[in-house]
C-alpha cells in the first residue's frame, strides 16, 4: 500500500504495523469469489512454503499465536506420550518477563509454573537459574524468545536432553531470528509463531506450530481439529480408506471416523482469507526482515551515545536477530524516568509500548494464584523491566523521514532533561 505523505509532528510513527499490497487484497478477493471460506488451497499452499521456510517437517496453520501455544501445550497431554505426558500436578519452567499466553495454557492444564527471572540485557530467560529449578516433577521448559532476540538455545536444550524435559519454543516475535547459523523453532521439540499484525509477517490474525516429529504432529492437529481422530483434510473424506472399520473406545464397530473423538479438543483452525493473506505476505517476508534490522541498527547507533542513561541489548556474534522492536531500559539513575520519557514520545506521535507485562506476577490474574507458584529468587530483573522498560518499533512501515523524526524529539527531550 502507499505510504500517507509524512508531517514530523502531525504523521503518527505507530510501533508496529502492516504492510502489504495489491497482492494480498487479490488472494483474499480470490478466497471469497471461490466460496470456500475455512481452510483450502491456500492454507496447503502457505503451511507447504512456511515448511521451506522454516526446514521442518509439519506446519499446522491455526487462528492466533495464541492458540498455537495452547495446542503445543495439550498435544502433550496425549495418553500416546506414555510415561512422558503432561500431567496436572506436574511442573514447567518459564519466565516472569512473558507475554500471558506462554504462560496461560500450562496453568489451564493444572501445571504448576517455576518463575525465573530475566536478564536485563537480553531480557530473555536467566538461563543459569534453571538447572537448580528443576525436580522430579518438571517436565516442560516453554519460554519466549523476546521481542525476537533468542535465548541461550544450547544451554537450555543440553538441560532438555540432560533431565528429559519438553520444549516448546515460542518464536511468535522471533521469525526469522537465527542463532548458531539456525533458525529459531530448529532447536525444540514444538514451536509455535504468531501472524498478528505487530510481527514480523501477518494475517491479520492467525498462527502456526511446529514441529519435526510426527507423532506430535498427529497429537497437535487432534487438538486444533475438535480432539477428532480422523485426519482427514477440510472437505475430503476416507483419506484412511477404513473410514467406516474402526473399532474405538467404547463405540460401535465401523462408527463414521469422521465423528471419533480421541482427545478432548477444539476448533482452532484458521480460515483460507488468513492464509491467503499469509501466502502473499511470506514472499515478502526476507524483506521485511532485512528492513526491521536495518531499522534497529539505525537506533542502536542513535542510543549507544547515550549509554549513561539507558541499558541496551547485549549484542551477541551467536545470533542473527530479526527484531520485532527496539527495547531498552531507562537507567534508575538516570534524570528522568520511563514514563516521563515515553509520555513525551506519545505526545510528539510517536508510538511507544511497554514490554509486555513487564513481571507477570504482579498482575490481577495471577496475583491471586502466586501461593501456588514456585518462584525462583527475588525477580528484581523483571521488576526493574516493569518499571523502566519499553520498546519502539522497526516494522518495515517506519522509513527514514520517521526515523530521523524520531531522534530529532529523542534528542529534545533528552537535552531538556540533561541541561
Amino acid at each position: 500500500m502507499k505510504k500517507d505523505n509524512f508531517i514530523s509532528g502531525e504523521t503518527y510513527v505507530p510501533v508496529s504495523g502492516k504492510v502489504f499490497d495489491e497482492e494480498e487484497i487479490n488472494n483474499a478477493i480470490k478466497v471469497a469469489r471461490d466460496g470456500w471460506w475455512t481452510e483450502g488451497e491456500f492454507t496447503k499452499e502457505f503451511e507447504r512454503e512456511f515448511k521451506k521456510f522454516l526446514g521442518v517437517n509439519y506446519v499446522s496453520l491455526v487462528n492466533s499465536g495464541s492458540s498455537a501455544n495452547l495446542v503445543a501445550l495439550a498435544s502433550l497431554t496425549s495418553s500416546v506420550f506414555g510415561d512422558r505426558i503432561l500431567k496436572a500436578g506436574y511442573e514447567f519452567i518459564t519466565c516472569s518477563v512473558a507475554f500471558p499466553t506462554t504462560v496461560n495454557p500450562g496453568l489451564q492444564y493444572g501445571l504448576r509454573p517455576i518463575f525465573i527471572d530475566a536478564e536485563l540485557n537480553t531480557l530473555n530467560i536467566d538461563a543459569s537459574q534453571i538447572e537448580k529449578a528443576i525436580t522430579k516433577k518438571t517436565k516442560l521448559i516453554m519460554i519466549a524468545h523476546t521481542l525476537g532476540k533468542p535465548y541461550n538455545l544450547n544451554k537450555i536444550i543440553r538441560l532438555a536432553k540432560k533431565y528429559n524435559l519438553w520444549v516448546i519454543e515460542d518464536c511468535c516475535d522471533a521469525l526469522g531470528s537465527k542463532y548458531d547459523g539456525k533458525l529459531v523453532s530448529s532447536f525444540s521439540d514444538i514451536a509455535t509463531f504468531s501472524f498478528y499484525p505487530a510481527h514480523q509477517m501477518t494475517m491479520g490474525e492467525g498462527g502456526a506450530v511446529v514441529t519435526n516429529n510426527s507423532l506430535i504432529h498427529k497429537s497437535i492437529r487432534q487438538f486444533r481439529d475438535w480432539g477428532r481422530d480422523c485426519w482427514c483434510d477440510t472437505g475430503k473424506d476416507n483419506t484412511c480408506r477404513k473410514r467406516f472399520n474402526w473399532k474405538l473406545g467404547e463405540l460401535p464397530r465401523g462408527y463414521d471416523h469422521k465423528y471419533i473423538y480421541s482427545q478432548i479438543g477444539y476448533n482452532l483452525k484458521a480460515t483460507d482469507f488468513q492464509a491467503a493473506i499469509g501466502v502473499a505476505q511470506l514472499k515478502k517476508l526476507p524483506d521485511f526482515i532485512k528492513k526491521r534490522q536495518q531499522n534497529y541498527k539505525i537506533l542502536y547507533e542513535f542510543f549507544n551515545q547515550y549509554k549513561k542513561y539507558f541499558i541496551l541489548m547485549k549484542e551477541d556474534k551467536n545470533e542473527e536477530v530479526s527484531y520485532f522492536g527496539f527495547p531498552l531500559i531507562v537507567k534508575s539513575n538516570s534524570p528522568f524516568t520511563r514514563n516521563q520519557l515515553t509520555e513525551y514520545l506519545e505526545k510528539n506521535k510517536i508510538g511507544t509500548r511497554n514490554i509486555f507485562s513487564g513481571n507477570l506476577l504482579h498482575h490481577p490474574a495471577y496475583v491471586n494464584f502466586k501461593k501456588n507458584f514456585k518462584i525462583i529468587g527475588n525477580h528484581k530483573n523483571a521488576d526493574l523491566i516493569m518499571n523502566n522498560a519499553f520498546w519502539l518499533g522497526v516494522y518495515p512501515g517506519i522509513d527514514k523521514k520517521r526515523l530521523e523524526y524520531v531522534k530529532k524529539i529523542l534528542v529534545e527531550f533528552i537535552v531538556q532533561k540533561t541541561k
